[in-house]
């Protein structure tokens, strides 16, 4: 949580100078109120929240999206919540006119340094240009279903994508197949925005260009430890890499 938390700020500020980045009792908000919906985060930040608590927490961060132009998702750690308020969180979060979009794992692992990764169908490149950081864009629009622009609006054009972000493509010919980053936050390496286009998944692409994003974000920084939210798509891939889960995760919409 503390990871989404840090990290998403740099995320959205640098999508929005004026994103709506708040620290409030229970909740973090990260909103950029973009077409992107994974920069337009809430996230629950009480430790063992009961019932009560986290009914009260949903009915807050349900207010705070419809506040909102563009959708977004609540995203609820379970370990964070005490074991009623686990029990209870469908019944609550309904009530709260939210409804569940999809699951993810909370994942971390002390693995670094890797050996330098390497794939025999592919070759990996920095995000740099524009040109590759559209295409960082598509292939995240299109392995999760969004709308082309939708992606292009979280990415192109950044700054902090072409600088403070290890961003890499995984190219086969001059095809870009896959993609992962890496970025530095509160003395780990934080995994973001992993995808693969879907007519070329389950050829070991993801895993590769994750490797590679581990493996130079681990020597620029230096740091040992990581940590990554997986959908459940990628949750198989990344213990292979050696993270191990920690906290299930889910992910809440406002209903339509």
């Amino acid at each position: 949580m503390e990871q989404l938390a840090v990290a998403w700020r740099a995320m959205v500020r640098d999508r929005d100078a004026g994103a709506d980045v708040r620290d409030l009792s229970g909740i973090a908000v990260r909103w950029a109120d973009c077409r992107f919906a994974f920069w337009n985060c809430l996230t629950l930040t009480d430790v063992d929240a009961d019932a009560g608590l986290a009914e009260r927490r949903l009915g807050e961060a349900a207010d705070i999206m419809r506040s909102k132009k563009h959708p977004g998702y609540l995203w609820i750690f379970e370990d964070l919540l005490g074991a009623g308020a686990r029990a209870a969180l469908a019944g609550a979060a309904g009530r709260a006119g939210l409804e569940y979009a999809f699951p993810g794992t909370g994942m971390a692992g002390d693995l670094l340094p890797l050996p330098e990764p390497a794939h025999p169908e592919l070759t990996f490149a920095r995000v740099s240009t524009d040109e590759q950081l559209q295409a960082y864009a598509d292939l995240n629009s299109r392995a999760y279903g969004f709308p082309l622009e939708d992606g292009r609006d979280g990415l192109v054009g950044s700054p902090l994508w072409k600088s403070d972000v290890h961003a890499y493509l995984a190219m086969r010919g001059d095809v870009p197949v896959a993609c992962a980053a890496t970025v530095e936050t509160a003395g780990r390496l934080f995994v973001v925005l992993v995808a693969t286009a879907p007519q070329w998944q389950r050829r070991g692409y993801g895993e590769a260009v994750t490797r590679k994003a581990l493996y130079e974000g681990a020597r620029a920084t230096g740091l040992t430890r990581a940590t990554l939210h997986a959908t459940a798509a990628g949750a198989p891939v990344y213990p292979r890499i050696g993270f191990k889960p920690n906290t299930p995760i889910h992910f809440y919409t406002l209903k339509s």
